[in-house]
């Protein structure tokens, strides 16, 4: 059996969040869909989309495709770790199956000896194997959909994950209600409290003076909390994340940086994120009332009450930003004051100081350099080019109401 991640048409749908990686390694409710297909155990391979292959295979690796028995599994895929089991099951049943939501598949088994397309592509991979056996819509499997899908269904799984987690591995409990996997560091005057769920420190996990987290909530491998941070009911933190001042219900990925007071709260933060001190983000409307997001040009009904910002990779907030409900925040922007709409990649946006600017892609990479080498990463060509290829991708959002941005 060889287990097959794939991108599909509406992959794009998900960016910034999705922009500069692949679907399968956006973190919700505490993972991200190639580590729950990860608890399978079978070999894997990857398809995804053209500019992301050459990142995906340094950082992942990949085996080629074989000759089946395939399960597909969409990257889109909530990472609910019930879902395991199930997809489990789907491997091993032997016979042609296609599990969708609506038009979407979820995850199809396709049996050996069955003619796929060559290349898969993100463009034929559904397609193909919705010919491949009989649309099954009994599965209830869950996709994200939209960059703020990926707060929603946070909110909706992260305690059911975090107490499936601690019942499928060993964990040590300093406490009740407490789990640290291996080494970790926790102040004697940080106030612990897992009465609304469990909190889970794992690996290298410092927990700073003065400390106050609120389960449910989980702290990645050599990740630090601040000195008096407040972590306050389902905050998830990726590996390598040093997080400080207030955050509520939200979801960091790995080496972002929120050290300063200030709040963030139901908010997705991408990789290599800087928030500089006094960063805070508004998550509840003055009426009270659903937030509606602007996105690719279209104006979604969220259905949600609360939502923050959504901020892709790379990007920097200087001191004292103020970023507006539901906001968009692209990838490697540098913001600064008030953010009122969404924000396109690649920019210097200083819009209520009267000012935007594209941000070159070398200056991208140079600050990429940089960063890198402060957490021990090499910077690769196949990073510079990763950053010159979103630049292009999204040169057209940078053509704010009609206007240019200056060069």
């Amino acid at each position: 059996m060889q287990v097959v991640l794939f991108e599909d048409e509406r992959v794009d749908d998900l960016c910034p969040a999705s922009l500069m990686q692949p679907a399968m390694a956006l973190r919700t409710a505490g993972l991200n869909a190639l580590q729950l297909v990860g608890r399978l155990g079978w070999p894997m391979h990857y398809v995804v989309r053209d500019y992301l292959q050459e990142l995906t295979r340094l950082e992942l690796g990949d085996t080629a495709l074989d000759e089946g028995p395939h399960l597909f599994v969409n990257a889109r895929l909530v990472p609910r770790l019930s879902y395991v089991d199930r997809l489990r099951e789907l491997g091993e049943q032997g016979r042609a199956a296609v599990w969708t939501a609506g038009d979407d598949v979820c995850a199809a088994l396709v049996p050996q000896g069955v003619r796929l397309p060559e290349p898969l592509t993100p463009a034929n991979c559904a397609q193909a194997l919705m010919q491949s056996g009989p649309p099954d819509e009994q599965a209830h499997l869950q996709l994200l959909r939209y960059p703020h899908d990926l707060v929603r269904l946070h909110m909706e799984a992260f305690s059911e994950n975090l107490e499936a987690l601690v019942r499928l591995q060993t964990y040590g409990t300093p406490a009740d209600g407490v789990y640290v996997n291996g080494a970790v560091s926790i102040a004697q005057s940080a106030v612990l409290d897992p009465a609304n769920g469990p909190i889970v420190l794992e690996d290298g996990a410092r927990i700073g003076e003065f400390a106050y987290v609120s389960g449910p909530a989980h702290v990645g491998r050599n990740s630090r909390l601040i000195d008096h941070a407040a972590i306050k009911d389902g905050v998830a933190l990726a590996p390598v994340c040093k997080v400080g001042g207030e955050v509520e219900c939200s979801s960091f990925m790995p080496y972002s940086n929120k050290q300063h007071h200030g709040f963030i709260g139901h908010a997705f933060i991408g990789s290599w994120v800087n928030m500089g001190a006094g960063t805070s983000n508004s998550d509840l409307k003055n009426t009270y009332g659903n937030v509606r997001v602007e996105h690719r040009g279209e104006r979604i009904e969220t259905g949600m009450q609360f939502l923050g910002c959504v901020v892709g990779d790379y990007s920097k907030t200087a001191i004292n930003t103020s970023i507006f409900t539901g906001k968009i925040i692209g990838c490697a922007s540098m913001i600064y004051g008030f953010v009122t709409r969404n924000v396109p990649s690649f920019c210097n946006w200083a819009r209520s100081l009267g000012e935007v600017t594209e941000c070159p892609p070398e200056v991208a990479a140079a600050a990429q350099k940089r960063m890198f080498a402060r957490r021990g990463v090499e910077q690769t060509d196949a990073h510079v080019r990763l950053l010159r290829r979103a630049f292009e991708l999204t040169r057209a959002e940078r053509l704010i109401s009609s206007e240019p941005p200056q060069l």
